[in-house]
């Protein structure tokens, strides 16, 4: 069966009164591979997340998601379209349990309305049984199940990512947004992140932003590079890093002298 498309961005520009943030754009997040954004500050990287989350509406340009074009993506709008997102800010509730912050990311895929809920009908105590399950799973995958009943403020900076990870990814998405998911993380903690998206592939398309090149060079499939709001440069790793135009912007020589390494590494 052939894959459905993934998510596009054609010709997207965005200024901000006098100030092009973005210059005919354009990329795609394709099912079972990692994307890659990269460039230096001021590069546009963070407007160009806004836009694919709907934070931002391009003045031109087109998202596509499987073959759909996306008229007016608000960030409201993901959730029904099988897209999660995580942000540089954690947006955790620290007066909620571990457990209870998961379940915010299942919520809109509660089967029990909301009267059944408020009335305590059987159908909604098994939707919430079930939802509780999911969420649990999410956390064991990542690792840290064992926080369930914890506050988020209890625990280390590298274990409330993943339990904003793990909230993404309780709704099984078939695109997964991450906005600099390596900001904050040891050397160590970083090659577990790296090892864990490679792992989402079999089930989802993934698209980072990210300035962490050890991470990027070693987890993504293909790399778009941003200066100024224009993309660059694309292609594989390999390519990327050998890319004259790349070098003079952002990577410069230690890139060129990190050896490459293995998709999965």
């Amino acid at each position: 069966m052939e894959e459905p498309a993934g998510f596009t961005m054609r010709d997207v520009t965005v200024t901000f009164g006098g100030l092009t943030a973005l210059s005919e754009v354009s990329l795609t997040a394709r099912p079972r591979q990692v994307l890659g954004v990269i460039g230096p500050n001021g590069a546009g990287k963070t407007t160009l997340f806004n836009v694919a989350c709907g934070f931002v509406t391009p003045d031109s340009g087109a998202l596509t998601w499987r073959g759909r074009q996306l008229q007016r993506l608000r960030p409201h709008d993901l959730a029904g379209l099988g897209i999660a997102r995580t942000l540089q800010g954690l947006g955790l509730f620290d007066r909620m349990t571990v457990l209870d912050n998961v379940l915010v990311g299942a919520d809109h895929i509660g089967r029990a309305g909301f009267w059944s809920g408020l009335l305590g009908a059987p159908r909604a105590t098994r939707d919430e049984a079930r939802l509780r399950e999911r969420a649990l799973a999410a956390l064991d995958e990542l690792g840290v199940a064992a926080y369930a009943d914890r506050s988020p403020a209890s625990l280390p900076y590298a274990l409330r990512k993943k339990v904003s990870l793990a909230r993404a990814l309780v709704a099984e998405p078939a695109l997964l947004l991450l906005d600099e998911p390596a900001s904050g993380l040891s050397d160590e903690e970083m090659a577990d992140l790296g090892e864990r998206l490679r792992g989402l592939t079999d089930r989802m398309a993934v698209m980072l932003v990210e300035h962490h090149m050890d991470l990027v060079m070693s987890v993504c499939d293909d790399l778009v590079v941003l200066d100024f709001g224009r993309v660059i440069a694309t292609g594989s790793p390999a390519d990327v890093r050998d890319d004259p135009a790349v070098r003079a912007a952002y990577l410069g020589e230690a890139v060129e002298a990190e050896p490459s390494r293995g998709k999965g590494a």
